[in-house]
């Protein structure tokens, strides 16, 4: 009975240290859980304080190597940049240096424009008031000897065909005579052949204006082609007067002489 009893004490005590120890274990598990999630936030916050710390020494102000290497990637971009524009060349303004057988072509196309081609402008007013005197002669040239042709062969058919009908002679040679002065008296070979001088005179006179006009344009195509082969030649106004001993060797024609050689400079 007493052993039965003992064996039941026992077992109670048993029991009640083990219902003690179960809430020990307990936390202790819960210590080592938050022991452990201790150590991992600490962990976390050591690597991001670390993190922190190396970004803060990375850009530290006082290092300007991070700094360089920044400023030398803007400035390929922005070299790259302007690689990427076309670059525009610097225009060179040529002299103006006209071309003589351009000048000639202008001037044989139409007178006066291969001076103007020259910018030798004060020249246009000569070549084109020359070119209409020449017009005018040979156009009151021509008129001339058209009236005074016609004269003369009216006057050689009135001779003939009606020499006693006055009222039949043609007006073109009565308009050669001179005003007060009666037609019969003008009738006759004499003044024929005055028509027929007339008519030779002006036929050469017109002539003659054409062959200068023709020689009047041509000079004006030389004068271009000229003025553009000297366009740029320098004309100095240095007139100076050079003198030097020369002595000539002797041949057998003549002896050794002994002289001055001038030129001038202009």
């Amino acid at each position: 009975m007493y052993v039965t009893n003992r064996f039941k004490i026992n077992g109670v005590m048993l029991l009640m240290v083990l219902l003690n120890c179960f809430p020990a274990v307990i936390k202790s598990q819960e210590t080592e859980v938050i022991a452990s999630d201790l150590i991992m936030n600490n962990q976390d916050s050591t690597l991001h304080v670390d993190s922190m710390n190396q970004s803060v020494n990375t850009y530290n102000p006082h290092d300007t190597t991070y700094f360089d290497i920044a400023m030398d990637s803007v400035v390929m971009a922005e070299i790259r940049q302007l690689h990427s524009k076309p670059v525009e060349q610097p225009k060179i303004v040529q002299p103006f240096k006209p071309n003589p057988t351009r000048a000639v072509l202008y001037s044989a196309v139409f007178p006066g424009l291969g001076q103007i081609y020259n910018r030798k402008y004060w020249k246009v007013p000569i070549v084109y008031g020359g070119f209409v005197g020449f017009t005018y002669a040979i156009t009151w040239n021509n008129k001339n000897l058209q009236d005074c042709g016609e004269a003369y062969k009216d006057l050689s058919y009135d001779l003939i065909n009606y020499k006693d009908e006055p009222e039949n002679w043609h007006q073109s040679w009565q308009n050669f005579v001179a005003p007060g002065v009666n037609p019969e008296v003008r009738f006759n070979e004499n003044f024929k052949t005055q028509l027929k001088r007339w008519r030779d005179l002006y036929r050469r006179n017109r002539d003659l204006s054409i062959i200068i006009a023709a020689g009047f344009y041509l000079i004006c195509m030389a004068d271009a082609y000229v003025d553009a082969q000297l366009f740029d030649f320098d004309i100095s106004t240095d007139l100076s007067l050079r003198v030097e001993p020369v002595v000539s060797p002797a041949t057998s024609f003549s002896q050794r002489l002994y002289g001055f050689n001038c030129s001038i400079k202009f």
